[in-house]
């Protein structure tokens, strides 16, 4: 009785306990993926135009992504705050948006005061990535592209997760119908799973065993052979869907299936923890042995005293202050923002990143302008969310392996995955009949792949010591990107475009655009920014060849922990 306390609490507490509920904890933290299911019951319900609902859009993509308030959180305290205060947003901004569009406030709140509404419940995602993300590669630092690849891709796999429940718990058969319940689901489901995971998201500081080092890799590849078979069924499930009429209890029944497999990785915990177990039961006695032997005094430094250097001036101590070390060491805050290297990951995600968001938020305007039925949007969004999953796990897996093999820098890997999402704009910009289903695929699949891409560059470049505010400061850049690419060019020439059909809804119900014109100017203007984004990573790769060609993980940079 007393060995089997031992080993509940040893899995209880143990690091791979911890990354399973950060596994699930982010599996429902991809809210901001469904907005293309509801965004049709926005704009009609408040009567919006394209431009005010891209406006919302962008708000929701300044929440997702805003995050630099969360890191410097993250620097000051535990985990544990950093997802309640997510909890809390998630519940507060999701709630009075699904009050706000089914008109429960009266009067109808102004266009601000939705943009506000979705913004703070949007930013639960940032809080969400940085208490689980930036704590599971503090504790996992030499396999830190793997674990972001896994990570990333649950949060990728959390779209069709949470459409799956949606259908399950408020679609009426054949799936389509009211999406505004939808809203009231990513609000409360992600805060219960935030709250239950308090306890367990945390930095461990105990150094690893070698038994557990050479086990490592073995169970990140149990953890994706599980993902893969849920991210296979969800892509089984949404095209039997999509061919067949199904009912509630048909939904839920596929629910329940997906809930089933997100509890299989606690059979990998329990494996890697019990030969943990075994291997500390087998080890006490020598440990013991090892403590009784007295350790050989360290060696003394050298006595002999340096004179003291003169004193700087303050624009010498700026001066100093800025200049950056090696790549690869603990940059400060100040030190990566004038960076060039940070400049250049910055401007990538501005343009590359902010296009395929574009393309994702338009998603269900872009189906509904070529003539796809409105049920439509759910399986664009499951199949963006399932490529964005294999995006994320296989960037990660993937650029590791080349990493450690052939020292290929990320940032080049990255610049082609840039260059192979211009293949899914040019699909949307000249309306190629059937292939929005092929869009969502690679707009998916390389939006998946760029993030991780993005965030294990920055951990390398600027070393671990600020990485939770520093990610954050990279992802700055996305909603920024939406600002131009969605609000300024995507929704004006929508609108744009819709005056010109004289094709205006009745009052209140907005303004709606038919035929393949309504996105091609402007997804040919995302095309032309992501193809110069691809040029900058490039020449970031040129910048950052020496330091990969030396690059070892694990040993190249430091964790962060011991300062």
């Amino acid at each position: 009785m007393a060995t089997a306390r031992a080993f509940a609490a040893q899995v209880l507490r143990g690091r791979w306990f911890m990354a399973y509920g950060s596994f699930i904890l982010l599996s429902t933290a991809g809210a901001t993926y469904t907005f293309a299911i509801y965004s049709k019951d926005i704009k009609s319900t408040l009567g919006y135009t394209q431009e005010q609902l891209n406006t919302v859009g962008f708000f929701k993509d300044v929440g997702a992504n805003i995050g630099i308030h969360a890191g410097l959180i993250a620097e000051l305290a535990p985990p544990w705050l950093v997802l309640a205060v997510g909890a809390a947003m998630s519940l507060g901004g999701y709630l009075m948006l699904y009050l706000s569009v089914t008109g429960r406030v009266r009067p109808a709140p102004p266009l601000w005061l939705v943009c506000l509404y979705i913004a703070v419940g949007a930013n639960s995602q940032a809080f969400a990535n940085t208490g689980a993300l930036v704590t599971c590669v503090k504790n996992f630092p030499e396999s830190r592209g793997v674990m972001l690849g896994l990570l990333k891709g649950f949060v990728g796999l959390s779209g069709a997760i949470l459409t799956q429940l949606y259908l399950a718990f408020y679609g009426s058969g054949g799936g389509a119908g009211d999406s505004r319940p939808l809203i009231l689901l990513v609000g409360w489901l992600p805060a219960a799973v935030y709250v239950a995971f308090l306890a367990t998201i945390r930095v461990i500081r105990a150094p690893r065993s070698p038994v557990a080092a050479r086990r490592e890799y073995r169970a990140f590849c149990a953890f994706l052979y599980v993902s893969l078979a849920l991210a296979a069924y969800l892509l089984v499930a949404i095209v039997l869907q999509k061919r067949f009429q199904f009912t509630r209890a048909e939904y839920a029944a596929s629910a329940a299936v997906v809930f089933l497999m997100l509890l299989l990785p606690l059979g990998i915990v329990l494996r890697e923890e019990a030969a943990l177990f075994k291997s500390n039961i087998t080890n006490a006695p020598a440990e013991e042995q090892a403590a009784e032997t007295p350790a050989l005094p360290a060696a003394t430094a050298a006595t002999k005293q340096q004179p003291p250097p003169a004193p700087a001036t303050a624009g010498q101590r700026l001066l100093l202050s800025l200049r950056p070390p090696p790549r690869g060491e603990d940059y400060t805050i100040l030190q990566a923002l004038v960076s060039m290297d940070m400049l250049l990951l910055f401007t990538a995600s501005l343009f590359g990143i902010g296009g395929m968001v574009t393309a994702i938020d338009n998603m269900g305007q872009i189906g509904e302008s070529l003539g796809y039925p409105r049920r439509s949007a759910a399986t664009f969004v499951s199949l963006i969310s399932i490529w964005n999953y294999l995006g994320r796990v296989a960037a990660g897996f993937a650029s590791e392996a080349l990493l450690s093999r052939h020292r290929l820098p990320r940032p080049l890997i990255l610049a082609g995955v840039l260059l192979l999402s211009v293949l899914g704009h040019l699909l949307i910009a000249f309306g190629v009949p059937g292939s929005l289903n092929v869009a969502s695929v690679v707009i998916g699949f390389c939006l998946g792949a760029a993030k991780p891409l993005i965030l294990a560059s920055v951990s390398e470049l600027f070393g671990l010591r600020y990485y939770s505010t520093m990610c954050n400061f990279c992802g700055t850049a996305t909603p920024l990107g939406t600002y131009v690419l969605n609000v300024r060019v995507a929704g004006r020439m929508y609108d744009r475009e819709a005056a010109r059909q004289q094709v205006a809804a009745l009052a209140g119900k907005g303004v709606t655009c038919i035929g393949v014109r309504c996105y091609r100017e402007s997804f040919l203007v995302i095309t032309a920014v992501t193809v110069a984004a691809a040029v900058v990573t490039l020449a970031l790769a040129w910048r950052t060849r020496e330091f990969y060609a030396k690059f070892k993980a694990g040993t190249t940079y430091s964790s962060g922990e011991d300062k």
